[in-house]
C-alpha cells in the first residue's frame, strides 16, 4: 500500500525521492546547518550513491521550484529503518516540510515491510530534538548507544555553531 505519491506538491513544495542527482544542493544544505556532523567518506558523493543504490526508494528531498527546503537520508537493513541527516533550510522551517518529508521516508520504509524506525540526534541539537519531541518520537532511557570507527579515515566535520 502506497501512502505518499511521489512528486506530491505539499503547500508550495514538492515532495520526491532523492537521487544522486541532488547530491551537490543537498551537500550545500549540509553545510550550511551548524551544528551539522559530515563524514568525509560516508558522506562523499560516493558514500551517498552507494547509500541510495542499497536504499533506492527511501530517502527523500523537498523542493520549492529549483530551491531544495530539505532532505533526509534514509535506509534500512530488513528489520529497522534509520533516518539520517534530517534537515531542513534555516528559512524554511516550521512549514510543515520536516513533518512532511519524515512521514513520506516512514511510509516508503512501511511499504518495504519495515515496522520500526531509529534516528540518532546529537543532544546539543535543541532544535532537532524539539521537533522529534513534536512529532511524537520517543526518547529512549533504556539503553546505550555505542560505536566503533571501523576506518579512522572517514573524518567527521562540525559545522561551526553561530
Amino acid at each position: 500500500m502506497v501512502y505518499y505519491e511521489e512528486g506530491a506538491i505539499m503547500g508550495n513544495y514538492e515532495i520526491r525521492k532523492m537521487t544522486t542527482e541532488d547530491y551537490d544542493k543537498v551537500k550545500e544544505l549540509w553545510y550550511m546547518i551548524p551544528g551539522f556532523a559530515i563524514r568525509s567518506i560516508d558522506d562523499s558523493y560516493e558514500g551517498i550513491e552507494k547509500f541510495l543504490k542499497r536504499n533506492p526508494g527511501t530517502s527523500v528531498v523537498a523542493y520549492e521550484g529549483d530551491k531544495l527546503l530539505g532532505s533526509i537520508l534514509c535506509g534500512h537493513d530488513g528489520r529497522r529503518g534509520c533516518l539520517y541527516h534530517v534537515c531542513v533550510h534555516p528559512d524554511h522551517r516550521l512549514k510543515g516540510i520536516g513533518r512532511s518529508m519524515v512521514v513520506w521516508a516512514m511510509n516508503a520504509l512501511k511499504d518495504e515491510g519495515i515496522n520500526k524506525v531509529s534516528l540518532i540526534a546529537f543532544t546539543k541539537n535543541d532544535i532537532g530534538n524539539a521537533f522529534w519531541n513534536k512529532i511524537g518520537w520517543t526518547k529512549r532511557e533504556d539503553l546505550n548507544y555505542y560505536d566503533f570507527t571501523l576506518n579512522t579515515e572517514n573524518i567527521v566535520r562540525f559545522n561551526s555553531v553561530e
